[in-house]
């Protein structure tokens, strides 16, 4: 008569699996059951388990690894949009379950010290290695090589759009993609609307750019979070003092049971030392999941931590060429249940889940952008970096005669053959130059209005 299968060991398995993300090989499991197991008997328990559809494997020999099985939910039935579902691990789907309850029925619970000192940067993983490698394939622009910040100058009008929106509409703002672009390309405000919403979408372009911009000196440093909280909430908060700063007083979170630290020495200890275990983390996917979950679980700012989060997750894909994650289509309530799981359970699996589905997006629509780049005019995509620095400087010194100031850059910069095409794109820029785009040619608002305002007079010379 075959021996009974221990339960408890199994579902030691299960939970194994789930603190590696919901994804593991043989020997990440074994590791992580926390006792010796034989491989042969661990074996024959992960077959059982797969056979009862408790776990999926994939692969064979070696390569095999075990995955807890997606169920696919959609879990906003409220949410802004209604198609979108998202695949549920069994382990997100359980901190979904318990955060569905109303919040009276669940347990009051305060800031978990243990939960940030748990974390090992590079040894302990919210990601498993196979999501880690999964999501690097989607990502690759082709330009992981290139200097830091290459990708995000060449796709910024389109992320200023895509993240401006998506980052805003999760928090409730009510302007659609269209009323975005008409705000941010010709800062036209769409009627109807709160006027703190157009400011909230005008402050996520200052601080992409800002990203963007200055990609190979920002990172998980008190300068760089501190002054993209600074631009995130400029003219949004109650004191405005509190932009750009840490938080001074006690805080709550509506519709959780959570209760964040309140002691200012506190938060900025705890503020510096998520920053130091974010800057440890050598994988960028890890890295930028971190970041989502630890800023809002600290909730260092009296407001705008969420946003701090999400712009905060792009560095370290920015900085190493990889697709943003712009949050398009994530459905608000699908976001705002992940990071319940964590403030009130300290558990990551939903969050991660949603994390996953919203880069898979993400990456989509960027490998479609990246294809209709590689089928644009080859010359500028070789000359782009010197036609945005001569527009910009141009532009900031104003040159008495603009045309002979352009053929003489363009005669000591490029080579003859492609002379006459380069001066025409750097002419095509400077007429379709607008306040959308000045970060692009690293001009600034005021340099661009005194260039515009001595433009009828150019003109009227002969």
């Amino acid at each position: 008569m075959p021996r009974p299968l221990p339960i408890a060991d199994l579902d030691l398995i299960i939970e194994s699996i789930r603190q590696k993300g919901g994804t593991a090989r043989l020997e990440e499991i074994s590791a992580q059951m926390g006792k010796p197991v034989p491989i042969r008997t661990l074996q024959r328990w992960l077959k059982a388990l797969a056979e009862a559809n408790r776990v999926e494997v994939i692969g064979r020999g070696p390569a095999t690894v075990y995955r807890i099985p997606a169920i696919t939910a959609p879990i906003a039935a409220n949410a802004i949009d209604e198609e979108a579902s998202i695949p549920l691990s069994i382990s997100g789907a359980e901190v979904l379950n318990y955060v569905r309850r109303p919040v009276g029925a669940r347990q009051p619970v305060a800031y978990d010290r243990s939960f940030l000192d748990r974390y090992e940067p590079n040894r302990t993983m919210y990601l498993s290695e196979s999501v880690r490698k999964h999501l690097k394939g989607m990502g690759n622009t082709g330009e992981l090589e290139r200097p830091a910040g290459t990708y995000g100058r060449e796709v910024l009008n389109r992320l200023l759009i895509d993240l401006s929106w998506s980052s805003s509409r999760l928090e409730g703002n009510t302007y659609d993609r269209l009323d975005t672009v008409r705000l941010i390309e010709r800062g036209e405000r769409a009627e109807g609307k709160d006027v703190q919403e157009a400011r909230m979408i005008l402050n996520h372009k200052a601080a992409i750019e800002m990203l963007v911009t200055n990609i190979a000196t920002v990172g998980f440093d008190s300068y760089t979070i501190l002054n993209l909280h600074g631009l995130l909430s400029e003219d949004l908060l109650i004191d405005p003092r509190a932009s750009g700063r840490l938080r001074e007083r006690p805080v709550d979170i509506g519709g959780s049971s959570y209760k964040p630290p309140g002691l200012p020495q506190v938060i900025e200890e705890l503020f510096r030392e998520v920053l130091h275990k974010a800057g440890e983390i050598e994988d960028p996917f890890e890295q930028s999941f971190f970041a989502l979950v630890h800023i809002p679980y600290l909730q260092p700012f009296d407001d705008v931590n969420k946003r701090v989060s999400r712009l905060t997750a792009n560095i370290p894909l920015l900085k190493r060429n990889f697709c943003p994650l712009t949050f398009l289509g994530v459905p608000q309530q699908s976001y705002i249940s992940g990071l319940l799981g964590i403030y009130e359970m300290t558990r990551v699996e939903l969050l991660a889940d949603v994390f996953i589905w919203a880069y898979e997006r993400s990456a989509r629509e960027y490998l479609a952008v990246r294809q209709s780049l590689s089928a644009a005019d080859p010359l500028r995509l070789r000359y782009q970096q010197q036609i945005h620095d001569l527009v910009g400087r141009l532009v900031r010194e104003a040159p008495a005669d603009p045309l002979a100031a352009l053929h003489e850059e363009a005669t000591r910069l490029i080579a003859a053959p492609d002379r006459a095409a380069f001066m025409e794109h750097v002419t095509d820029d400077l007429k379709r130059l607008h306040e959308g785009v000045l970060a692009r040619y690293s001009v600034r608002p005021s340099e661009f209005e005194a260039w515009r305002k001595q433009q009828p007079q150019q003109r009227a010379t002969p």
